[in-house]
């Protein structure tokens, strides 16, 4: 994980957002580049479009699974599994972050700027770890 890590930091310092690291990572695991999509996710940016909301890490976390998990054109069935493995996330990302009295970006953050470089990095690492334990525990990676 040092190296996914690294590739963390090295988005980040290239101002992708949060959300915009997690699907970045996802698409780099397998070789591939959408601009859309990275560009899409950019709006869960500091808690839904900079309001302080729901973390960017958490619904980037849930775009991740849904990344491998969802529907995604016609022929394509979404995955059986896919709410348990959101109901999953959600849960472990309630009790990662109850430290910081939330899951919101505003809670995390404590109006504080330098956590978006001390805590983000570590908080989208963890949460990737976690978001790929549950696609093997599902058999989906």
């Amino acid at each position: 994980m040092s190296d996914i890590f690294e590739r963390i930091l090295e988005y980040s310092q290239k101002g992708y957002s949060c959300s915009q690291v997690m699907l970045l990572i996802a698409l780099e695991s397998e070789g591939k580049e959408n601009q859309d999509l990275v560009r899409a996710v950019a709006g869960l940016r500091r808690g839904l479009g900079g309001t302080g909301g729901v973390c960017g890490v958490l619904s980037g976390g849930m775009c991740f699974l849904s990344y491998f998990g969802g529907k995604g054109s016609d022929d394509e069935v979404e995955n059986e599994n896919l709410k348990i493995m959101y109901k999953e996330l959600y849960n472990w990302f309630v009790e990662y972050t109850a430290e910081y009295g939330g899951i919101n970006c505003k809670q995390i953050i404590a109006d504080d700027s330098r956590n978006y470089v001390q805590r983000c990095p570590i908080l989208i690492r963890d949460t990737l770890e976690q978001c790929i334990s549950i696609l093997q525990k599902y058999d989906l990676i």
